[in-house]
Formats: structure tokens, sequence, C-alpha cells
């Protein structure tokens, strides 16, 4: 192991995640891969966003995670009529006191489940830019921090649908990854119609992992070892997209700063204490794909992500892996 973590640590991680993923698998059949990737942009501290089609599982996805740990959770439900306060909350004077006092809004959680984020206007959006950023919301000049961890899960229906508002560059920044859920496998669909629940706050989950161990395991993360070969990796396959002919503009330095905290998650997830090319491999489109516009027009939302992940690949392909 690195000098930069024990080798009791880094198993005590495992241990805590591997009881995470199973309960989570318990509600969510067929979709280890998908849990997985929930499980890195966890343990990395970043925020997640959840692209598919509706009545495929995000909003259940996310209430497992919630579940399974022993966190404060919150679901806002987004529409056309939301208003940023309602999200925030909002600074009412109080006749007793007289004076104004804070009454914090939803996102005052440590999960807060943002469902449908792009069924409400710009204006509203941007009321996260703030609490994803730094973890606290001002209000008239005075800033209130939320708890931690605090994750934002967002989902949203493809852009293409009626009643959207596509989320703008900075706000889709703010997220470290997206992913889309997809269908089940028949075996896996017949087994979720054998359960027939009503709803996904039917679920019963105990939690498995503290807040305490989360946090304590987010921390690990950061020191997971990313040998320099491994970040020039990083570098060179973010600024081959800068010069990728296929996309508006390259990815931001914020973008390769999520990489690098990414693929350190993941060792830790699987196990160990230092960063591998394949790590990086593995999410570069989930890290990086968000972050990227094509430079011509496309007819809809799902050709366009389909053609920036497979200019990602073909990076991939070019870029050299450290041996």
């Amino acid at each position: 192991m690195s000098e930069f973590l024990q080798t009791v640590q880094v198993a005590e991680a495992k241990r805590a995640l591997d009881r995470l993923r199973d309960n989570m698998r318990t509600s969510i059949k067929g979709k280890d891969d998908v849990i997985d990737q929930v499980l890195v942009c966890l343990v990395a501290g970043g925020h997640l966003l959840i692209e598919d089609l509706p009545g495929v599982g995000k909003t259940t996805l996310a209430y497992a995670l919630a579940r399974s740990m022993d966190c404060a959770f919150s679901r806002i439900q987004f529409t056309s009529d939301l208003l940023p306060g309602d999200v925030t909350g909002v600074a009412i004077y109080d006749e007793t006191a007289k004076e104004f006092v804070f009454k914090p809004g939803p996102v005052f959680a440590n999960v807060v489940l943002a469902d449908e984020i792009n069924r409400t206007t710009p204006k509203t959006q941007s009321a996260l830019l703030e609490v994803m950023d730094r973890a606290r919301v001002t209000v008239d000049g005075v800033a209130h921090a939320v708890g931690a961890p605090f994750m934002v899960f967002a989902t949203q229906n493809p852009v293409d649908y009626e009643g959207t508002f596509a989320l703008p560059e900075s706000q889709m920044d703010r997220f470290l990854m997206r992913l889309r859920m997809g269908y089940p496998a028949p075996a896996d669909e017949l087994e979720i119609l054998r359960i027939a629940r009503a709803s996904y706050d039917a679920i019963a989950l105990n939690p498995v992992v503290t807040r305490e161990e989360v946090l304590r395991i987010q921390s690990l993360a950061a020191q997971v070892f990313v040998e320099d070969s491994v970040l020039d990796y990083i570098l060179r396959i973010v600024t081959a997209t800068r010069t990728e002919a296929e996309f508006k503009a390259g990815v931001s330095v914020r973008g390769g700063l999520a990489l690098r905290a990414a693929a350190q998650a993941r060792a830790l997830v699987l196990g160990r204490d230092f960063v591998l090319p394949e790590d990086v491999m593995e999410l570069v489109v989930p890290i990086l794909a968000h972050r990227l516009a094509l430079a011509r027009q496309t007819s809809d939302s799902l050709e366009e992500r389909r053609a920036v992940g497979a200019a990602l690949r073909s990076i991939l392909a070019a870029v050299a892996a450290p041996v």
C-alpha cells in the first residue's frame, strides 16, 4: 500500500461500500454497473445526473441510495411553476422577534433528489448552482451551510420531451457524472413484475452505513495515490477534446479535476489505494460527455449524446495509456 493510506483503512472502506451496494441491489434489479457508478460518484463527493426515459427506475435508484445511508433525504419535484425560494428557502419576517428569520428549503438535506430537474425554468435551475458548488445557500447576503455529506441526485427526461428546459452549460458542469439507466434485462424485468410495488417510497430498506462512515470514505478517496504518468494520461485526454473538430469547445480544467477525483473514488470502491489507467478509461464518457457539445447541429439530444460518446471513445483509442 502507498504511504497515504493504510491497508486496514482501504479494507474497511471497501466493506462499507460492499454493504451499501448489496443493500441497493435488493431494490434495483439487474443494474449492478449503474450502482457501481453511483457509488463512485458518492465517494468522490460529486453530484449525479441520471438522464433517461420516464419509468425506468431513476427515482427508485436515488431513493434506494438515500435509504441505505443514515442520512437526511429530501425530494423536490421540479415543475414549471417552481420558484428558487421553493428550493433554497426564504427569509420570513417574524413579528415576535421583529426580524427576518431564514426558513430552510428542501435542499437542506444530505441527499437531495431533484426529480425531473429539466421540467423547471432556467431561473429555478440556477438556484442549485451555489449549493452544488459550495454546499451552502446565500439568502439576503447571509450564507447557510447545508449538511455533510451533501449530494444532489438529479433525474431528467430527454430534452426533446414536451415541457422540458435544457440545462445550461454552467449547471451541467456542476454534475460530476451523467448516467443512463436503460431498460432491464427480461429476467430482471420479470422479477420486477413479480414484486409489483406500487411506488418507490414503498421500498423497505434499512441503513447499512452511517453518515460518519460516508464522510470518512470520502476523505480517504482524496488520498488515493495517482502516479504522474496517470495524471499525464488524464491531461492528454482532456487536451485532445480541445482540438477535436467534433466539439464546440473542449473540457475545462474543472472537467480534468473531476476525472481525477472520480478515478480515485473508483480505485477505492474496488479496494485499491492507487489509480490505474483502467479507472480513467472507464470514467471518461460518464465524467466528460455531458460537459461537451457538438460543433454541428443534430436533430435530437439522443443523437448528440451518441456522437459525443463516439468521439470520446475515438480519443481514448488514439491516446496511448501508460504501461
